[in-house]
């Protein structure tokens, strides 16, 4: 069974950093391509970032110069490093795998699911 677990979520100051990690199990994530999303409160949750198999990556304009999405295959974990972190950064941070085709940052495009870490930036 497919297990997604995310780590490094926290609580930041404007202009911040945080390093998050999702390790698998029972799933290799230098096979398939993966991404981060993140859900604000009252919001739909939205696509931020996604790796490819042959390094190719896809961000979210609003997080484009600031996130690099990162895999590393022997660790087997996924990684997202979030600089000059924002207020409208705040959300919870999903690692997704098992993607179906189509647009690769559409959640709805995505098998697999962690529980999520919590990002909170404040002003």
């Amino acid at each position: 069974q497919v297990q997604l677990v995310e780590s490094g979520g926290g609580s930041v100051q404007s202009g911040g950093s945080l390093r998050l990690s999702c390790a698998a199990s029972e799933y290799d994530f230098s096979t398939s391509l993966a991404g981060w999303f993140r859900q604000a409160p009252g919001k739909e949750r939205e696509g931020v970032a996604r790796l490819s198999t042959d390094g190719d990556t896809r961000y979210a304009d609003s997080v484009k110069g600031r996130f690099t999405i990162s895999r590393d295959n022997a660790k087997n974990t996924l990684s997202l490093q979030m600089n000059n972190l924002k207020p409208e950064d705040t959300a919870m941070y999903y690692c997704a795998a098992g993607f179906g085709g189509g647009d690769s940052l559409e959640p709805s495009r995505y098998r697999y699911w962690g529980q999520g870490t919590q990002v909170t930036v404040s002003s």
